[in-house]
C-alpha cells in the first residue's frame, strides 16, 4: 500500500467469477479510460470468455485502486501444464493482451501491478502472449524486478482509420482501379449492408457461423472455432459490446437472402475484423468478398480518433492486396528472481514448439488441409465452423 499526494493506492487480487462479474460497471471505465486497450480486454469479453472456457479456482486478476477507484488491471488465470504459469484471461481466440491502467494515473498503476503480480506469482511464471508494440504491458515489463524475456509472437496487419476511398487512394493507379471496379460490381447488383440490432445478435451470429461453414468446407480450420461453446461465447459477448457499441454485426443481403456476415469489435484507438461468413456462390456472381467487407468496416474505423483498421492475426492474401502494414506482437516471460530457471525452462520450451511449427510449415505445406478435413470427420463430433 502506498501513499502520496493523490491518495492511498491498494493492490488486491480477485479469484471469484461472482466477485468478477461485480466489477463490470467500473471495469467497463477504467476500459474506456486506457488508450491502449483493445476490445479483447472489455469486460463483456473476459466476463463471457470465462463462463464458456474458465476452470472454477483458476482466476487471478490483478486490481490496484487509488482511494477505491480502480486505476490498474491485469485479466490473468493459473494453469498448469505444460508447467505452472500465469496466462491471460481469453485464451488462443483472442488476438490481444494487455493490461488495463488509467491514463491519468498510469505510472503509480503500473508500479502497483507489478508489486501486486509479483505476489501473484510467488511460484510460477507469467506468459503474456498477444502483446502489441504500444500496449501497457510492455511498460510493466520494463518496471518488473525480476527475471525477464521478450520473445516475438504472431504477426497482424494494420491499416490507418480511414474510409476506403483514402485506403484506394494509397494504391497505385491500375491496383486502385480494380479496386473501385470490384465496389461498383458490388453497388450494381444491389446487395444491402444490414447491422444487426442487440435483439438480433445472435440469429446474426447464427447465420455468420453457417455462412462461415460453407466458405471454409473441406478447407483447414482451427478445431476450437467448431465448438458450440465458441458460438455460446460469440452470442453472449457480442449482445453486450453491440449494446455498448463496442461490436458491430452485419448482414449482406442479396434478393432477400443474407449471403454474407461479418463481425468487428472496437476500443478507443482500433477496430478488428474479428470473423466473417460468405456465400461461396458469391464468386459466381464475381463478387469480391473482402472489398465488400473492408468498405464497411473502414467506414467505422474512419470515426476513431487517430484509430487502425486491424486485420488482426495472419497474413493471408486478401489482406495484403491492401498494403498493410505487418506488426509483430510480442511475448513477454515474467518470473521472480529465484524462479529465473523455470523461466528459462519455459523460453526454451516456447523456442522448441515455434521451430517445430516453422518445420512443419516449410517442409508440410499441405498439413493444415489434412488437419482440416481430418477435424470434419463425423467422429471429431464439432457442429460449428469458426474462424481459420
Amino acid at each position: 500500500m502506498n501513499t502520496d499526494r493523490r491518495g492511498r493506492m491498494t493492490v488486491t487480487l480477485c479469484r471469484d467469477l461472482p466477485d468478477f462479474a461485480d466489477l463490470a460497471v467500473e471495469w467497463d471505465a477504467l476500459h474506456r479510460r486506457c488508450r491502449t486497450a483493445t476490445p479483447f480486454q472489455s469486460h463483456a469479453w473476459l466476463h463471457s470468455w470465462w463462463l464458456s472456457y474458465g476452470t472454477p479456482g483458476r482466476l487471478r486478476v490483478v486490481l490496484a485502486r487509488r482511494d477505491g477507484r480502480l486505476v490498474g488491471a491485469a485479466a490473468l488465470m493459473l494453469v498448469h501444464r505444460p508447467m505452472p504459469l500465469l496466462v491471460p484471461m481469453g485464451g488462443p481466440i483472442s488476438d490481444f493482451f494487455d493490461i488495463l491502467v488509467d491514463d491519468e494515473d498510469a505510472p503509480a498503476a503500473i508500479t502497483a501491478l507489478e508489486r501486486g503480480l509479483h505476489r501473484a506469482a510467488a511460484h510460477t511464471v507469467v506468459d503474456l502472449r498477444e502483446v502489441r508494440p504500444d500496449a501497457s504491458a510492455n511498460l510493466l515489463f520494463q518496471e518488473w524486478s525480476g527475471a525477464r524475456t521478450s520473445l516475438t509472437d504472431s504477426t497482424c496487419m494494420e491499416l490507418p482509420g480511414e474510409p476506403i476511398d483514402a485506403l484506394i487512394g494509397r494504391m497505385s493507379g491500375s491496383r486502385a482501379q480494380r479496386a473501385r471496379a470490384k465496389l461498383r460490381r458490388i453497388d450494381t447488383l444491389g446487395i444491402e449492408c444490414r447491422p444487426a440490432s442487440v435483439h438480433r445478435v445472435s440469429g446474426a451470429i447464427g447465420n455468420l457461423l453457417r455462412l462461415h461453414e460453407l466458405q471454409w468446407l473441406g478447407r483447414g480450420v482451427n478445431p476450437e472455432h467448431l465448438r458450440s461453446r465458441f458460438c455460446a461465447h460469440l452470442v453472449r459477448s457480442t449482445r453486450r459490446m453491440v449494446r455498448d457499441d463496442e461490436a458491430t454485426v452485419r448482414e449482406f443481403v442479396l434478393d432477400g437472402e443474407v449471403v454474407a456476415a461479418d463481425l468487428s469489435y472496437r476500443s478507443a484507438r482500433l477496430t478488428g475484423c474479428y470473423l466473417y461468413g460468405a456465400d461461396p456462390r458469391l464468386r459466381e456472381r464475381k463478387v469480391d468478398v473482402s472489398s465488400m467487407l473492408l468498405r464497411e468496416i473502414a467506414k467505422e474505423a474512419g470515426e476513431l480518433d487517430l484509430g487502425v483498421l486491424s486485420l488482426l492475426r495472419g497474413s493471408e492474401q486478401y489482406k495484403t492486396n491492401w498494403g498493410p502494414v505487418p506488426v509483430v506482437n510480442r511475448r513477454l516471460l515474467l518470473a521472480r528472481s529465484s524462479l529465473e530457471p523455470l523461466l528459462r525452462l519455459r523460453e526454451s520450451q516456447v523456442n522448441v514448439r515455434d521451430m517445430a511449427a516453422r518445420t512443419v510449415k516449410s517442409r508440410f505445406p499441405a498439413a493444415r488441409d489434412w488437419r482440416g478435413r481430418l477435424n470434419e470427420l463425423p467422429s471429431a463430433g464439432l457442429a460449428l465452423i469458426g474462424r481459420s
